[in-house]
């Protein structure tokens, strides 16, 4: 084993997160991908062996709710960035079919890329904008699960993710210490996009401290016609 197979393997034991040898195997070629694509491209600041397994990878498996996953038969990662949260809960639940959108071309390349190396079979890579993407017959209110990390504060993002979901679905935000703050934020925005009350669940990381939670919003209603606002309306004037 590699020292970042050691290190994932080790990790994700600790909270109770089993990965196969072929699951491991498959985030090392995403591990080796993502580092020599960095050196290129801006993808992430973490790229350290740990920091890929404990900070990326495992931080993204927290998402994963059994009930959740098992029941849904695709997800939309908007705003997927270098594939996080998308492509380890590709790996993690292959029977999914798992869009990954991202507004930037070079980005879109690097996801081709490394699902292509890593056989993910049940994943496709859209460039596109959230807010043009989710008026689109083709994405509006069809994806059982939208996931999101690190793109924006919860109202902001609601508005980006609610709209891919089909009622009776969910969006699952991956939020750092400042979730209770923001999911109090975003009741209103939930309200008026369709969604239903939002729950925290809190999460912890092997071998750190940090506070993290997994925010979700079930979807109640359909989403008015209305949003998402054009690109840029939702971040100068977030719902409130």
């Amino acid at each position: 084993m590699t020292e970042f197979e050691e290190i994932l393997t080790a990790r994700a034991a600790e909270v109770q997160i089993p990965l196969t040898e072929e699951q491991v195997a498959q985030f090392s070629v995403y591990n080796e991908l993502l580092v020599e694509w960095n050196e290129r491209m801006n993808l992430t600041a973490l790229t350290a062996p740990a920091d890929v397994a404990v900070k990326h990878i495992i931080d993204s498996l927290t998402a994963y709710d059994a009930a959740l996953f098992d029941a849904a038969q695709t997800l939309i990662d908007v705003g997927t960035g270098a594939g996080l949260p998308g492509i380890p809960l590709a790996v993690y639940a292959p029977h999914i079919e798992v869009t990954l959108m991202d507004a930037l071309a070079k980005r879109v390349r690097f996801l081709t890329e490394v699902t292509r190396a890593m056989n993910l079979t049940n994943v496709r890579c859209i460039h596109a904008r959230a807010e043009e993407a989710a008026r689109q017959k083709e994405h509006r209110a069809h994806y059982d699960i939208a996931v999101s990390r690190a793109v924006a504060r919860m109202p902001v993002l609601l508005e980006y993710t609610l709209p891919f979901v089909r009622v009776g679905g969910a969006v699952l935000a991956l939020k750092g210490r400042a979730y209770a703050e923001e999911a109090a934020e975003a009741r209103g925005a939930a309200e008026r996009l369709g969604g239903g009350a939002i729950t925290a669940r809190p999460v912890q990381l092997p071998g750190l401290d940090d506070v993290r939670a997994i925010l979700s919003v079930t979807k109640e209603r359909p989403t008015p016609k209305a949003y998402p606002r054009r690109a840029g309306q939702p971040e100068q004037s977030p719902l409130k």
